[in-house]
């Protein structure tokens, strides 16, 4: 499968060139002219990688670089007009992975995506499952949202893999019963509902968005809302 690129950039002839030219390569190409258009495209699908501008309309190129690097661990090569050492500094400060200067030579480019790519894949263990900014690693039992690590209890770790193994599927409570608890509590058994509890309060701290969403009179389903 092609790697999705966020191309994040005011300057339309340049955002065009970027796009027509990783296409080209083969790479699938989404835009924005802004930051909280960026900020809203990563919240409804994360790309493998956002090549974000420094100097955007309304929020800055760095501001959109900490939100999206306190929510995800996505890759970032930032651009930008500005070329001194302190510059670069805060740019990878904000948590960028990588740092160009405009004007630039697009099979650099190229190369420092391919390199960042390279990166994230051996910083990331093959058995990982994630969803949005939910990371959880079935060999060490480690689940990450973000950057931060949030500790679970074994039945909530089963349950948590459960629905990330199954993203955007509505799961039955029969069926969540069937495979965390392997039998049957009886209808008036509330205890799905309380580890779901557990869970969204684990997930949800410092004011993160839901995931783990109720469907009325059926179960529930990992999605965002």
């Amino acid at each position: 499968m092609s790697e999705t690129i966020l191309v994040v950039e005011d300057d339309r002839r340049i955002r065009d060139l970027l796009r027509r030219g990783l296409i080209f390569e083969g790479y699938v190409v989404d835009t924005a002219e802004d930051g909280e258009t960026a900020l809203r495209a990563v919240r409804e699908k994360e790309p493998d990688a956002v090549i974000l501008d420094l100097m955007l309309p309304g929020m800055d190129g760095l501001e959109v670089c900490r939100r999206l690097r306190n929510a995800s661990s996505v890759p970032i090569l930032m651009l930008t007009a500005r070329d001194t050492v302190p510059d670069r500094v805060t740019g990878l400060d904000a948590g960028a992975d990588d740092y160009m200067v405009k004007p630039f030579a697009f099979d650099e480019l190229l190369a420092r995506l391919r390199a960042i790519f390279r990166r994230h894949r051996a910083e990331v263990p093959s058995d990982t499952v994630r969803y949005a900014d939910v990371t959880l690693n079935p060999r060490t039992r480690q689940v990450f949202r973000g950057k931060d690590e949030i500790q679970l209890t074994a039945k909530e770790f089963d349950l948590l893999e459960l629905f990330m193994r199954h993203p955007n599927q509505v799961l039955t409570r029969e069926l969540i019963y069937e495979h965390i608890w392997n039998y049957d509590f009886g209808g008036e058994s509330n205890i799905i509902e309380v580890y779901v509890r557990y869970l969204r309060t684990k997930l949800e701290n410092g004011g993160r968005s839901r995931l783990i969403q109720t469907i009325r009179g059926v179960g529930y389903a990992m999605r965002e809302s």
